[in-house]
């Protein structure tokens, strides 16, 4: 742990408020070196997924031309919410080191307990119905993924 690294990330946070966009901010070191920084850009993309976390980990896989970062480490302003925490995971990152705390964001608007509960529900009882259609023609696309001799597993 390098709390220059955390600092750095928050004054991502900080100057992405300035320049108007959400008080997050992330970076990914590898090796003791950053590898790359983001932050909250929903508002200034119009992408609801570009969370600071998120933004900062599509960097970091471009800069290491790799879609996974086993060795990394990422430093956020805050705990990661379920849609980043799921990335970081997806992204194999070794360790996660955060500044505020999920009830601390909950205090200023940004409440994700919601998502938490949404996703102990069953599917058609969620407050965005879902409801399975064409699965047998939807597994056609994963007999295939299985008979794939060439497949990058991940």
């Amino acid at each position: 742990m390098d709390t220059k690294y955390m600092l750095r990330a928050i004054e991502l946070a900080e100057n992405s408020v300035k320049n108007g966009g959400g008080p997050f901010g992330a970076v990914i070191v590898k090796d003791g070196k950053i590898v790359a920084e983001g932050s909250n850009c929903v508002t200034l993309d119009n992408d609801p997924t570009a969370h600071a976390e998120v933004t900062t980990i599509r960097k970091a896989c471009k800069e290491l031309n790799t879609f996974e970062l086993n060795g990394c480490e990422i430093y956020t302003s805050c705990e990661p919410c379920p849609m980043c925490l799921s990335a970081i995971y997806w992204a194999r990152i070794d360790r996660i080191y955060y500044g505020c705390c999920k009830e601390d964001a909950k205090n200023i608007g940004f409440d994700d307990s919601f998502i938490y509960e949404q996703i102990e529900l069953k599917p058609e009882l969620r407050s965005i119905p879902a409801s399975q259609i064409l699965h047998d023609e939807a597994l056609s696309a994963f007999r295939m993924w299985e008979e794939k001799d060439d497949k990058i597993e991940y």
